[in-house]
């Protein structure tokens, strides 16, 4: 699970245009999400070099 800080999420939604659907404010915290978890598992040094991405990227673009 995720958790984020409020003050990021009303930051977030705060920059969406004033009229907006629900799904576009929801792929916002998605991806809000997504990039701290991201961060998250970087700083716990759970990544990979960027050659390990290139073969891997590799591998999938066949």
């Amino acid at each position: 699970m995720i958790v984020l800080n409020k003050k990021k999420i009303i930051n977030s939604l705060c920059n969406l245009p004033e009229k907006t659907t629900i799904e576009e404010a929801m792929e916002r915290l998605f991806l809000l999400a997504k990039i701290e978890k991201g961060i998250s598992q970087a700083d716990a040094g759970q990544c990979i070099t960027h050659e390990e991405a290139k073969k891997k990227m590799k591998k999938w673009l066949k």
